[in-house]
């Protein structure tokens, strides 16, 4: 059965035991030196002690005068040197502390061979027991020839024994400082291990979030990562990635409300087509005869009156077939290049009057040099009065419309931007998409075609309009308009 780990866990986990490989290889080649270092001190000490006895009892050897030697031995034994033998030049023993004697196996053997020249040593280590304490211990034994000085001849051989429990001591002392390093430094790459291992998983983690947001369909996440390495360049890789999602699912979905809205609109043609044949053919029959109707010498006055009210009553009703076939039939465009400022100054023009008699205040804010624009001027004529009407509806006596005209690039290309704002009521935040639907009003009056049609004819110059925040009351109209066109964009100077 597998058991399941986390990528952090499993990281940690690996260089915690990678560490711990390394650390006790480590230690282990320290403690082998060390305990190496620590023998080979003991030998040099060992070679010191008995090369000094050696020459103490140099004198007293040669005289043969054991009891000085045994005299000077036993002033040098203490807790470290557990025993001094010397031997006579054929190897049998001479002199050695009153301790050891009964040690025979020790005493009377010398294991150094013939041949051994001045300064030459032999060691052996062994366990040792001590029978007055029955303590059992490790010495260190050191033998090595007794020469005198001008003489070829060797006279005799010194061997002791050297305790080496301070060296076990000193050793199990170094042990276990490696040890209490090694643990240290295993906690400390523990700790490192999973700070190290939570840094690389972080990001790791965070991306794999994503993808699982990018699976349930959120575009707009965004993986916030600032390092520069492989792990940041995969971030920034991933959120382009779910920007040009996002970018496409707009795309697409503005895509799918365009379906949508033209399906709307053709099923509202063949309804409104029906409907327009069915209402004109009587309702012109009906004009015709009101109109032969009211040729007659025989009407009174108050007869004269009903039939003219009936007969403005047909005109609007024509108008209305009339706005309703404009709106469902999809007209050739004419265009030409104009510039955007002169179709909004014609478009004043035509309720310049209405704006007087109210006492509404115009303001324009144009900026200068702007392009000329490669659009049907008629329509665009239609959008924009289309609009100044609404706002000089919305307006009390007295009020304000400010038009505003820019110049715009962004990624799409370069732009004329229309604000049209007025100090009306106001449009509620609720309605701004919903005043473009077709039949759409809150006028006592009006069938709702005239913003809809208006974002119609925007939309073929593929341009934008919508309803925008403003400070204070009243609404604020957007409109962009592409600058491109069939030939370069010529700039008009004022």
């Amino acid at each position: 059965m597998k058991v399941r780990m986390s990528l952090p866990t499993r990281l940690m986990i690996s260089v915690i035991v990678l560490l711990i490989c390394l650390v006790g290889l480590i230690l282990f080649l320290i403690e082998k030196r060390e305990v190496g270092a620590i023998f080979e001190e003991q030998k040099e000490k060992g070679m010191l002690i008995a090369s000094n006895i050696a020459h103490l009892n140099l004198q007293p050897l040669l005289m043969w005068d054991k009891e000085g030697i045994e005299e000077n031995i036993e002033e040098q034994i203490d807790q470290k040197l557990l025993y001094v033998v010397i031997y006579d030049r054929n190897n049998n023993s001479y002199a050695a502390n009153q301790f050891i004697k009964d040690y025979h196996e020790i005493y009377q053997t010398s294991t150094l061979p013939a041949d051994k020249q001045a300064g030459s040593y032999s060691f052996v280590t062994k366990q040792f027991e001590d029978r007055r304490t029955q303590q059992v211990m490790r010495i260190l034994e050191i033998e090595t020839p007794i020469y005198a000085k001008g003489s070829p001849r060797r006279w005799g051989a010194i061997k002791i024994g050297l305790s080496l429990e301070d060296m076990r001591k000193e050793i199990i002392k170094t042990q276990l400082m490696l040890v209490l390093i090694g643990v240290g430094g295993i906690i400390i790459g523990a700790i490192g291990a999973t700070v190290l291992a939570r840094r690389i998983t972080r990001p790791v983690k965070k991306l794999a979030e994503g993808t699982v947001n990018i699976a349930r369909g959120d575009f707009s996440h965004k993986i916030e990562i600032d390092s520069q390495d492989e792990i940041g360049n995969l971030a920034k890789n991933f959120n382009q990635m779910s920007h040009q999602l996002q970018l496409a699912k707009e795309r697409e979905a503005e895509a799918q409300k365009k379906l949508i809205q033209a399906e709307k609109l053709a099923s509202i043609g063949r309804i409104a087509a029906g409907i327009a044949h069915e209402i004109r053919n009587p309702l012109t029959s009906v004009k015709l005869n009101i109109q032969k109707v009211l040729e007659s010498d025989k009407l009174e006055g108050l007869e004269m009156d009903h039939l003219e009210i009936s007969q403005e009553g047909i005109g609007q009703i024509e108008n209305f077939i009339k706005e309703l076939l404009n709106f469902t039939r999809v007209s050739a465009l004419n265009f030409d290049r104009f510039s955007v400022d002169q179709i909004i100054d014609e478009s004043v023009k035509m309720i310049s009057e209405s704006l007087e008699q109210k006492g509404v205040r115009l303001e324009r804010d144009f900026q200068a040099n702007l392009p000329e624009v490669y659009v049907d001027a008629d329509k665009l004529r239609q959008v924009f009065l289309n609009i100044l009407r609404n706002a000089y509806e919305a307006v009390d006596d007295g009020g304000e419309i400010v038009l505003s005209l820019s110049h715009q690039d962004d990624s799409k290309g370069k732009k004329i931007r229309i604000e049209i704002s007025d100090n009306g009521g106001g449009i509620p935040e609720k309605d701004w998409e919903t005043i473009f639907e077709p039949f759409y009003t809150t006028k006592s009056s009006g069938i709702g075609l005239g913003l809809a049609n208006a974002r119609k004819i925007v939309e073929q110059h593929k341009g934008s309009i919508r309803v925008k925040k403003k400070e204070g009351k009243g609404a604020c109209f957007k409109i962009l308009i592409p600058c491109g066109g069939r030939n370069e964009i010529h700039f008009n100077h004022r």
